[in-house]
C-alpha cells in the first residue's frame, strides 16, 4: 500500500506544480484553490506512504516523480523545449527512481 500511496503523492505533486502556472502568482482564485488542494493532498499521501517505506527512499522517489512529470507537463502543455540533453537528464532521474524501487522493500 505504501508504494501505491507514494505514486498517488507523486501524481498530486505533478498536478500541484503544474497548477502553479495557472495561478498567475496566486492571483487567480480557483486555480490557486485547486493547486493548494493538490499540495495538501500530496503531503498527506506522502506522509501515509512513509508508514511502510523508508523516509529517504519515499522522499527521493516522490520528488523524482514530481520532477519527471512536471517536466513532461511543461513540454506537453506549455511548449517547453524537449532537447536531447534535457531528456537525457530526465532519463537519469527515471533510472534513479527505478533503482531505488528495486533496492527497497517492502
Amino acid at each position: 500500500m505504501g508504494w501505491i500511496l507514494l505514486m498517488i503523492a507523486g501524481a498530486f505533486e505533478i498536478v500541484g506544480a503544474t497548477g502553479l502556472r495557472y495561478t498567475n502568482g496566486f492571483t487567480r482564485l480557483w486555480p490557486t484553490v485547486f493547486t493548494l488542494a493538490a499540495f495538501a493532498a500530496r503531503m498527506g499521501t506522502l506522509a501515509m506512504s512513509t508508514k511502510t517505506l523508508p523516509l529517504g527512499t519515499a522522499y527521493a522517489i516522490w520528488t523524482g516523480i514530481g520532477t519527471v512529470g512536471t517536466v513532461g507537463m511543461g513540454i506537453y502543455l506549455f511548449g517547453e523545449p524537449a532537447t536531447a540533453g534535457r531528456l537525457a537528464c530526465i532519463a537519469l532521474i527515471v533510472g534513479g527512481i527505478v533503482g531505488l524501487k528495486l533496492v527497497t522493500s517492502p
